[in-house]
């Protein structure tokens, strides 16, 4: 079977139209920020290539990751129309890429201007509250472990690909990644992930992690089958 990829919300904003108000295009190196929490925000970004990873830092110095964006993808949105504004959260690079950076004030205007750009950016936004919405509710109502395996069906649906064995999570990712998206320690992310190699649940080589049993983990935490648009971690 092929892959599971590019489930993304069916928004319709047009990348292209955007693209034409972008005051510049550059490179992005792995681990540095486009943007980070408590910045003066000036601009939003489109992905045109690469991945960043969108996250917040907690009061106890945690980093907590929210999404990771990738091709078409916009981020520093949450900025919009609002007065004197600063980053919320921080974008760290994880693959080099592209990316077209678009001044604030260019793109509220033109939303003001373009009746049908601001109806699909509303759409697009409400998709984006509703996904952040039902992550943070698996991460409250069902634990560390269940936080886990929550976002292991989440990676499941963004980058997962079948295979004879079960879904390769095509997405290297160390264990304090998924601790972070998780809200969680490392070692509670260790032991977790322990535990379902024991169990023949998972196996990772290389850093991806290939789901061998995606049923029990979703009964573990009382899957509500969402559709996959908005159970993702992008």
């Amino acid at each position: 079977m092929g892959a599971l990829k590019a489930m993304k919300p069916t928004h319709s904003i047009e990348i292209k139209e955007l693209l034409r108000f972008a005051d510049r295009k550059f490179r992005s190196e792995r681990s540095t920020y486009l943007f980070q929490e408590g910045m003066e925000a000036e601009e939003l970004y489109i992905v045109l290539s690469g991945k960043v990873q969108i996250s917040k830092i907690t009061s106890d110095g945690r980093e907590l990751s929210l999404r990771i964006c990738g091709e078409n993808d916009i981020c520093g949105e949450l900025t919009l129309f609002t007065s004197n504004p600063k980053y919320l959260l921080s974008a760290k690079v994880l693959e080099e890429g592209e990316i077209a950076a678009i001044r604030k004030e260019v793109i509220e205007t033109e939303i003001f201007q373009n009746s049908t750009l601001a109806f699909e950016f509303m759409k697009w936004m409400s998709d984006h509250f509703r996904k952040t919405q039902t992550k943070f509710r698996d991460l409250v109502l069902n634990g560390k472990r269940g936080a886990l395996f929550s976002t292991l069906i989440r990676m499941t649906n963004s980058y997962g690909i079948h295979k004879p064995d079960g879904i390769l999570i095509d997405l290297p990712l160390t264990n304090q990644d998924l601790a972070n998206f998780c809200g969680t320690s490392r070692e509670s992310t260790n032991r977790i992930l322990s535990e379902l190699k024991r169990d023949g649940l998972i196996s990772i080589k290389k850093g991806k992690i290939t789901i061998h049993d995606l049923e029990y983990l979703k009964l573990e935490i009382g899957c509500e089958n969402c559709p996959a648009v908005y159970c993702s971690i992008e």
